[in-house]
């Protein structure tokens, strides 16, 4: 029987939702005390904002995508301030994490993951988007750790096969939920990769 397969993903943005501080240190010592690769698709003004905390996150080992300079919805830019925003994340990220962030990105909100425009600019870019398969919903500002846990291990065991898992990394529910959600997964033998060993063509 073939072992899964589960990318977890972390979107490292600024919130526009309450937030506490220390929530990606968490994250990260959760990661390590597993052994745990993870994917942090990162935005480019939260890496500025955050250097420290940015250059943990490559320190850890873990993978590195682009995740817009913005925020924005990307199909309500324009070609050109889609390119700009795209290149603009790329360049901090470089510079400031000394990893390119080639060929991951992942589109803000999702919005034009069935874009065939987006889809076409991406690929300019040398980029891809890379979606998920569950969204864990943690950017709901009630939910709690324990209800976070148990919705996205029941998501999880409701899909067959590899899965991409969605979180953010800055709920106070994902650094409380994430141990229970891999120690659960562990048990269950899965392995955990980088959208890179899913998702590569």
């Amino acid at each position: 029987m073939t072992e899964r397969r589960i990318a977890l993903t972390f979107d490292a943005e600024h919130s526009d939702r309450p937030s506490r501080p220390g929530v990606v240190e968490s994250i990260l010592d959760t990661l390590e005390r597993r052994a745990v690769r993870a994917t942090f698709f990162m935005q480019g003004r939260w890496v500025e904002a955050n250097p420290g905390t940015a250059t943990k996150i490559v320190a850890a080992g873990h993978l590195v995508g682009n995740h817009s300079y913005y925020h924005a919805r990307m199909t309500l830019l324009s070609d050109q301030g889609f390119k700009n925003d795209v290149r603009a994340a790329e360049r901090v990220i470089r510079r400031v994490c000394r990893v390119d962030p080639q060929p991951w990105f992942r589109l803000p909100f999702g919005a034009g993951a069935d874009d065939r425009r987006s889809e076409r600019l991406l690929e300019r870019l040398g980029y891809q988007n890379a979606g998920w398969d569950v969204d864990s919903g943690d950017w709901r500002v009630r939910i709690s750790g324990p209800r976070l846990a148990s919705e996205t291990l029941a998501q999880l065991g409701a899909l067959p096969g590899d899965a991409v898992v969605l979180f953010h990394s800055w709920p106070g529910a994902t650094a409380s939920a994430l141990p229970v959600v891999i120690d659960a997964l562990l048990a269950r033998g899965t392995h955990f990769v980088a959208v890179d060993a899913l998702l590569a063509a």
